[in-house]
């Protein structure tokens, strides 16, 4: 099969186009011909060894991938060759990817591959994070920040799923038109200056009540001095730079609470309840309730202008690279 493979982490121009066997699945797995792989701030990240966690060398990236199930190993049951499906996989910029069989969903017939290769950590993250973590409520006010990132992208449909207000953070004219195809109510700029005012008269004065954070940038101390009272402003990511800090009194002054959002560990210690989100999640899809966007598209020659675009912070959604 081809793949995307680099022996070292240095930059991009390690990642070459190579020969490699047909990987066989084990007990328990699946194999999949992939279709479309997501590719991620974080999938770039951990491809140039920039993320907390380096993988070992030699490295093939894509940790989230959708396609069509080609063969399974022994065990598994419930999943079939010609299964349409989207999973989480080790090194999906390859026409042929491994799966653990929980790891690995059907999807609905009217998705594509393209969507649905982006979909399950994003996803996922945003409701566990909105509903969980949040506890959002009908009418309640709702601020996302990267609101046209893969994740805030996401935060913005399910927020209006919810029955929530949505404000739309986003640092363009072109990212905030895009969260408000999405369904976000209004938007702001990100320019620290003058921003607080600016929510204010969004708000009419009252702050927002949850706070769906993947940036964590400059405008962290100023967005959790504009909660309401009782907010919860969720920590979600850190792709703004440097970690903020945040002054412990400011909790009890506005009564808020700031809170973590870990999907990684979600899926680890609370998996049935992560599966029951997918299931869920799905099934909006399925009803027609959910279209999650498609990000800019990238031919499979074309994997390094993907990473490079994916980390670059320029897209709208989630980028794909288009294997199969």
């Amino acid at each position: 099969m081809k793949a995307v493979q680099a022996q070292a982490l240095n930059s991009v121009a390690d990642y070459h186009l190579v020969d490699l066997p047909t990987p066989e699945p084990g007990p328990g797995e699946v194999r999949i011909k992939v279709a479309a792989c997501g590719v991620g701030y974080v999938d770039a990240l951990v491809s140039l060894g920039r993320y907390q966690v380096k993988p070992p060398v030699p490295h093939i990236p894509g940790g989230e991938a959708a396609g069509v199930v080609d063969a399974v190993g022994e065990g598994v049951s419930g999943l079939a060759p010609g299964d349409r499906v989207m999973a989480q996989v080790g090194g999906g910029f390859a026409e042929y990817a491994l799966a653990r069989a929980p790891a690995v969903a059907k999807i609905p017939d009217a998705m594509s591959f393209e969507a649905a290769c982006g979909f399950r950590i994003n996803y996922i993250t945003a409701l566990h994070g909105l509903r969980d973590r949040g506890a959002l409520q009908p009418g309640e006010r709702l601020l996302v920040s990267g609101a046209a990132g893969g994740v805030g992208a996401a935060a913005v449909q399910l927020g209006k799923l919810l029955g929530a207000q949505v404000i739309a953070c986003a640092s363009s004219e072109d990212k905030r038109a895009f969260a408000q195809a999405l369904g976000a109510d209004l938007a702001i700029d990100t320019a620290p200056e003058g921003w607080r005012d600016r929510l204010k008269a969004l708000t009419e004065g009252k702050g927002v009540d949850v706070y769906f954070d993947p940036v964590c940038g400059p405008l962290f101390e100023l967005a959790f001095r504009s909660m309401a009272w009782g907010g919860r402003h969720l920590v979600v990511g850190f792709v703004g730079g440097p970690i903020p800090a945040l002054p412990a009194n400011l909790t009890l002054m506005k009564g808020a609470a700031l809170v973590g959002v870990d999907v990684r560990q979600f899926m680890l210690f609370e998996a049935r309840r992560a599966q029951a989100h997918l299931a869920e999640l799905l099934g909006w899809v399925g009803e027609g309730r959910l279209a999650p966007p498609v990000g800019r598209v990238f031919a499979f020659d074309d994997f390094a202008a993907a990473l490079e675009f994916a980390l670059s912070g320029q897209g709208l959604g989630k980028t794909v690279l288009r294997v199969g």
